[in-house]
């Protein structure tokens, strides 16, 4: 019989070991790249990269505009991470498109309000807005929101549904400003906003003032308030209360809640020399803005992300939408 030679045995098996070793491992390995492929494939499927777009807003500590700053003279944060800025846009000229949302109620025919209204726009039409502007008429009343004129450049269908507009019924007022911005963000122009006019009375809403920024703030539409002839008078207030936030500084902090989360600015006003005025305003703001964007993702959480920008300059004072929801749009509880 032969031996076996120990040596070769010896050899052997550590060869047998490694062999089984290297079995192992590959098996473990590719058991992990499957693993990590599935993930990366669940994370694509739940998260996609989107681009998020904000018109800012920069002034001086005297209120002027500040029109000559660059890309590098500006920081983004989002929930307090700085963003690489991968969009930058600066002209004065570019066209506007701009969404009216007029509030025709009941009330709205006292004091003149709604004829002091129209005759503002009839002159934002007329003398603010340029030939390339575009412009839309919402009004509300009685819980409806109707597309009175569609999105042009022409003047000429506006000014011609705003003049045979009269007031009637209650102001969901709450509710309107909900649902507009999704249709303000179809305008054609880079440069969007909403124009609210409206003198604050709520009486008629699904919505509490909270809900409706809510749902306002998931489109980038910055809303510019008026509140033309607020009450004062809470016996006068009475008649039309169905919620205790109806008082005059009730009214005043929606509307400026309802600006500040989305980047515009309220106005506050008593006379058509007072409304035509800060029509002017927020003309000349909207031509000087700046239009920013970086890129972000979105998830299936929906959680509302912060945003935050800053100059190098820390005496600027930047306005801009509050933050967005990272997920699809959900209406409010």
């Amino acid at each position: 019989m032969g031996k076996i030679d120990l040596k070769k045995r010896k050899c052997f098996f550590p060869l047998i070991f490694y062999i089984f070793t290297f079995l192992i491992l590959t098996d473990v390995f590719s058991s992990l790249s499957l693993a990590q492929e599935k993930l990366k494939q669940e994370i694509t499927h739940n998260v996609a990269v989107t681009a998020i777009s904000i018109a800012v807003s920069v002034q001086n500590r005297r209120g002027r505009h500040i029109t000559d700053l660059t890309k590098e003279d500006f920081f983004v944060y989002e929930n307090d991470k700085p963003k690489d800025i991968t969009y930058f846009s600066h002209d004065y000229e570019a066209p506007l498109s701009l969404t009216v949302l007029l509030d025709v109620s009941g009330s709205m025919a006292l004091q003149e309000k709604l004829n002091e209204s129209k005759l503002a726009l009839e002159y934002l039409m007329e003398d603010l807005l340029t030939e390339r502007d575009e412009v839309s008429l919402l009004i509300f009343a009685d819980g409806d929101v109707e597309i009175a004129s569609n999105f042009s450049t022409d003047k000429t269908d506006f000014l011609s549904v705003l003049g045979r507009t009269e007031a009637y019924g209650q102001t969901a007022l709450n509710d309107a400003v909900g649902v507009s911005p999704d249709f303000a963000n179809k305008g054609n122009n880079e440069k969007r906003a909403l124009l609210l006019i409206t003198d604050g009375i709520e009486n008629d809403s699904e919505y509490s003032p909270d809900q409706a920024i809510e749902v306002a703030r998931r489109v980038d539409i910055p809303i510019y308030t008026i509140g033309h002839k607020i009450p004062l008078d809470e016996q006068f207030l009475k008649k039309y209360k169905r919620s205790k936030d109806l008082t005059a500084s009730g009214i005043v902090e929606s509307l400026e809640k309802f600006s500040e989360a989305t980047g515009g600015k309220a106005f506050f006003v008593k006379n058509t020399l007072d409304l035509k005025n800060s029509l002017r305003l927020v003309k000349q703001e909207l031509s000087h803005q700046y239009i920013l964007g970086y890129t972000s993702y979105t998830d299936e959480s929906n959680e509302f992300r912060k945003i935050k920008v800053v100059t190098k300059k820390k005496s600027y004072k930047v306005r801009t939408r509050e933050g967005y929801y990272s997920g699809e749009k959900k209406m409010p509880g």
